[in-house]
């Protein structure tokens, strides 16, 4: 009698570009396949809940599509046309022709070229040890988190906040912009607690009636781009109406009186005059948020953006400190627990190997980049090789115009270590074939929670599958190059970091499962002082002189104290509607967007527009519409949606460039310029207008 292979359940953690970071339970059958993905109940933030495309993830891992060999390309770029090789072959191509560039263009032609596919430090970070020890491009993160971090660190002076899972004793929780339904499952697990055992009740605060928003008791509908002239309507009613907490104020924050004085002309009517949002729907708000101590602001990633995104998460985070609502269990704010991680990557990243005048070149601007452009290439010479992991820069930058005439230069060479054929990787000289998370171990951390864990390697990969660390390893061999951290295994790599980050060892972690490091409720909700030297929230901000990163843009024109900056791509006669490229429930970025239960859920590549406005322009539901501004154009699905402002529209998450009519995809629209005070790419923040298309659906 046949016996069925044995299921055993084992622990990991999903390593997509999550904040939530889910502790997993994992069906592993007979060792060689996984079953079914649950939400771990043995962590408290996770608390058994996980989202359905990773419940889903045997759809992924198993992929019959996945890349399991090497590949050289053999037509012409962009064709698809490769041929199996060895990983020998492979590599010593890679290393030769890095080599060569080297010798003819110096080593900063070669730029080593990464992202957040996996949030796993090991797998994630460790290209950077190869561009520290080989002297490479360095490589300047801009296209996701900067511009909220800073807007939050500027107010409290870290990025850390109240306990994520104090939402289930709040009375009132502001989800702002965020859509957690689509994005951060667990932030509903909580909130829905608190209003299930407490009565609490929810505000979302977005740019369109999304899912999260259906949820909510208060929804509050901006104008893209205009958070903070509603958050500065909203303090000057808690001033107004004796809401503020004066004697918190004074001890707590840095210049009570002068935010009063300044906020006395941003009215409700001057600010529904700029963020569209009702007058009584303002003053409704404010009242709620000001007679709720308990009150709980999750505050998101839609801040990072618009080019007015750290102003505007500055403004939104300084409402709980008008009213103390920090003082309280449940109250406070919350955007990422970047500050507790601590995690000392030296040998990971080869701190000890960085030369200082080896140039920053910026993620966001890549197509800048490979078209030559003099100031994004820092004055240096051009970039001639590259390689890429963990991210599809082809689909995913800004200026996708750019980005592929970049791509197409036959005197680029290109190495892109892939789970997929994804748009990037068909754009590759060389092809290699990448692990999963479940099939290496790494180390991760939750930006939306408070703990770390080892995500240990459940089963083996297909074929000839490697994970980043090995890639790395091959070419520093063939490279001639040493550092300790190529001859470690990724287990020795994780034990190493722990122990100098203060974390123990691997073994005390793998006990553990999960790690919680959240610190006790006084310094959670900073009752000791925030984490500027004087002690204080700071009203007034100092853009100038940011906590973190590389300043840029126009600094000297932001706001000192909270306002709306009109730094925005304001519509005009030419480009009368503001877009916003908002995530969907089913892709992540361009991840998931090969499974067939993904696609299946988020159809063909569209566009939400007002039924008034779609009138007016003659757009039927259904009709293929083109959209466009200097930048390029693209052509999509119009839907009918009366859940945004008139002029406003929203292209949920990131179709492949394929699925678009005519093959360009949605961020052919979205520009690459920094954004202050520390880079950015403000990918919610367009300009366009739209028609309908010359071409049927």
């Amino acid at each position: 009698m046949n016996q069925l292979p044995r299921i055993e359940i084992r622990h990991s953690t999903c390593p997509h570009d999550c904040p939530s970071a889910c502790a997993l339970d994992v069906e592993v059958i007979g060792g060689q396949s996984i079953g079914r993905v649950r939400g771990s109940k043995k962590q408290t933030y996770t608390a058994g809940v996980v989202c359905a495309k990773v419940a889903r993830y045997a759809e992924r891992i198993h992929h019959p599509e996945r890349v399991t060999f090497p590949m050289r390309r053999i037509g012409s770029k962009g064709s698809g046309q490769f041929a199996r090789i060895s990983w020998d072959e492979a590599l010593d191509e890679i290393a030769a022709r890095f080599d060569q560039a080297e010798r003819e263009f110096g080593a900063e032609s070669v730029w080593p070229y990464y992202y957040a596919g996996t949030m796993g430090v090991v797998m994630r970070d460790g290209i950077n040890r190869l561009a520290n020890v080989k002297k490479y491009s360095r490589f300047y993160q801009t296209i996701c988190a900067n511009i909220a971090r800073v807007g939050f660190a500027i107010g409290t002076g870290k990025i850390a906040g109240v306990d994520p899972r104090e939402m289930g004793v709040s009375d009132l929780i502001v989800i702002w912009g965020t859509n957690p339904v689509n994005t951060q499952v667990n932030v509903m697990t909580h909130a829905a607690r608190a209003k299930k055992e407490r009565g609490a009740r929810i505000a979302a605060v977005d740019v369109y009636n999304n899912d999260t928003m259906k949820q909510a008791d208060i929804k509050i509908i901006l104008r893209p781009g205009t958070d903070g002239a509603f958050a500065c309507g909203v303090m000057h009613v808690l001033f107004r109406d004796g809401y503020a907490d004066r004697a918190y104020m004074e001890k707590y924050t840095d210049c009570p009186a002068e935010l009063e004085a300044h906020l006395r002309t941003r009215t409700p009517e001057w600010a529904s005059a700029i963020c569209g949002v009702p007058v009584s729907e303002i003053e409704a708000f404010a009242r709620a948020v000001g007679e709720t101590k308990r009150t709980f602001f999750r505050l998101g990633y839609g801040f990072t953006r618009s080019r007015n995104g750290a102003a505007q998460m500055h403004a939104a985070l300084c409402i709980p400190a008008v009213t103390g609502a920090w003082q309280y269990e449940g109250g406070g704010a919350f955007f990422n627990n970047y500050a507790l991680w601590h995690f000392n990557e030296q040998i990971i990243e080869g701190h000890d190997a960085i030369d200082h005048t080896t140039r920053w070149l910026d993620q966001s601007k890549i197509g800048r980049i490979l078209t030559g452009d003099t100031e994004a290439l820092k004055g240096g010479g051009p970039v001639k090789a590259m390689l890429i992991q963990n991210t599809n820069p082809v689909t995913v930058a800004p200026e996708q115009n750019l980005v592929r005439k970049g791509f197409a230069r036959e005197d680029l060479f290109m190495v892109v270590h892939e789970q997929f054929m994804t748009e990037t990787a068909q754009m590759a000289d060389i092809v290699l074939p990448a692990t999963m998370f479940m099939e290496h171990d790494d180390l991760y951390y939750g930006g939306g929670h408070q703990y770390i864990s080892v995500g240990p390697k459940l089963i083996d990969p297909p074929g000839e599958c490697r994970s980043n660390h090995e890639v790395l390893q091959g070419l520093a061999r063939r490279l001639k190059i040493s550092h300790p951290g190529f001859e470690m295994t990724p287990r020795e790599l994780i034990d190493a970091t722990l122990k100098l980050s203060g974390h123990g060892d691997i073994a005390g972690l793998e006990a553990d499962i999960w790690r919680d490091l959240q610190p006790d409720f006084r310094t959670s909700h900073y009752l000791d002082g925030f984490a500027h030297a004087d002690k204080k929230f700071h009203f007034k901000a100092d853009w100038a002189h940011p906590p973190f990163g590389l300043v840029m843009g126009d600094v000297d024109k932001m706001p000192g104290l909270p306002d709306h900056w009109r730094v925005i791509e304001e519509a005009d006669e030419a480009h009368p509607f503001r877009l916003a490229t908002s995530p969907s429930r089913s892709f992540l970025n361009t991840t998931f967007n090969e499974t067939p239960s993904s696609q299946a859920r988020e159809g063909n590549a569209s566009v939400m527009i007002h039924p008034l406005d779609a009138a007016a322009l003659d757009i039927a539901d259904g009709d293929a519409v083109t959209l466009g501004n200097p930048r390029g154009e693209t052509t999509l699905i119009a839907k009918h949606f009366d859940g945004v402002r008139r002029g406003v529209l929203i292209a949920e998450s990131i179709h492949p460039n394929r699925e678009h009519i005519g093959g360009k995809g949605i961020n052919v629209l979205t520009g690459a310029e920094a954004v202050a005070p520390i880079g950015g790419a403000a990918f919610h923040d367009n300009k366009v207008w739209i028609r309908k298309a010359g071409v049927a659906a």
